[in-house]
């Protein structure tokens, strides 16, 4: 009965988010993969199935719903942990040139080994804080991703004048209650509500308003 359960998540996650078989075998490895390490490389609290499609595989393509992403050429995902939300966008957008930002060596490994296990192209590892990505780092970058990494006042770094991303857009995984403070209202551009699990949140864009 638990394996029929699990394999039924598997096809109402493939059903809901429109994966082919190819990109729900490597959601699958992917996730064999994250169990695996997880006690070792310290990737998440999260493991059971049912959670892990919830609030990790859905909730990195929430963004999806947001934005055009057969027209996005390149992302970059901030403080990534375990991939998230970069892999899985990676994985329902091939064409997507991929930068992800972990200061972590051992995550960044494990990064490394998701990459290579699932042939995903065009991914660049940064093992660097975000103050040294944004002073050393020029490859481009249409939109970045934070989601439960850093602070917002330190993500709105790449907005400072000297920043060769001051024209990218930012966007940030929020809880519905998040509120800007007064000194980030003038780069907040919009949010876009959704629900995952049982969760109410949010995406907020931030972009340079001068």
């Amino acid at each position: 009965m638990e394996i029929q359960h699990k394999e039924l998540a598997w096809q109402a996650f493939a059903k809901q988010e429109n994966l082919n078989e190819d990109e729900l075998a490597q959601f699958k490895l992917y996730y064999e993969q994250l169990v695996t390490y997880n006690d070792d490389v310290n990737l998440t609290r999260i493991t059971q199935l049912d959670e892990v499609l919830a609030y990790h595989f859905r909730d990195s393509l929430s963004v999806c719903h947001a934005l055009p992403f057969n027209e996005i050429q390149s992302i970059a995902d901030i403080g990534s942990g375990a991939g998230f939300p970069s892999i899985p966008l990676k994985i329902k957008y091939p064409h997507l040139r991929v930068t992800i930002i972990e200061v972590s060596g051992k995550r960044i490994a494990f990064l490394q080994r998701i990459v290579d296990m699932l042939g995903l192209q065009h991914v660049t590892l940064c093992q660097q804080d975000w103050r040294t990505f944004l002073r050393q780092h020029t490859n481009p970058v249409d939109y970045f991703f934070a989601r439960a990494s850093l602070a917002i006042p330190e993500l709105l770094r790449v907005f400072k004048p000297s920043s060769h991303y001051r024209l990218s857009t930012l966007v940030y995984w929020a809880s519905d209650q998040w509120q800007p403070a007064e000194d980030e209202i003038p780069f907040m551009q919009k949010s876009f509500p959704y629900t995952v699990g049982i969760k109410q949140r949010k995406l907020v864009f931030f972009v340079n308003p001068h």
